[in-house]
């Protein structure tokens, strides 16, 4: 079974920087595309980046684009969300979760089947 576990998340100010981890149990590492995704409060849940570990190739959404930093340490099975120049805007819930399938390279919430807790972020103005 499939375990994810999300930290990091804590208050910053406008314009500071968090690093979110995603630790991943279970399966095989390096064939996982794995997704960070976000939500606010009465919004939905954004698909915020994805890392397709098995090709190599990573997405990220227009609204954290420059700023966002996705990346992965296979020796620890963690994916990291880097986040700098936060905005009030970036405030929520941050999910990390796998995706069913291995052709999957965007952050779409129902193609991904493993979720973690969540951790939460928020953004002082």
């Amino acid at each position: 079974e499939v375990q994810l576990v999300e930290s990091g998340g804590g208050l910053v100010q406008a314009g500071g920087s968090l690093r979110l981890s995603c630790a991943v149990s279970g399966g095989t590492f390096d064939d996982y595309v794995i997704g960070w995704f976000r939500q606010a409060p009465g919004k939905e849940r954004e698909g915020v980046s994805c890392i397709n570990k098995g090709e190599g190739r990573i997405f990220y959404a227009n609204s954290v684009k420059g700023r966002f930093t996705i990346s992965s340490d296979n020796a620890k099975n963690t994916v990291y969300l880097q986040m700098n120049s936060l905005t009030p805007e970036d405030s929520g819930v941050y999910y990390c979760a796998t995706a069913r399938e291995s052709r999957t390279y965007y952050p779409i919430g129902v193609l991904y089947d493993h979720w973690g807790q969540g951790t939460q972020v928020t953004v002082s103005s």
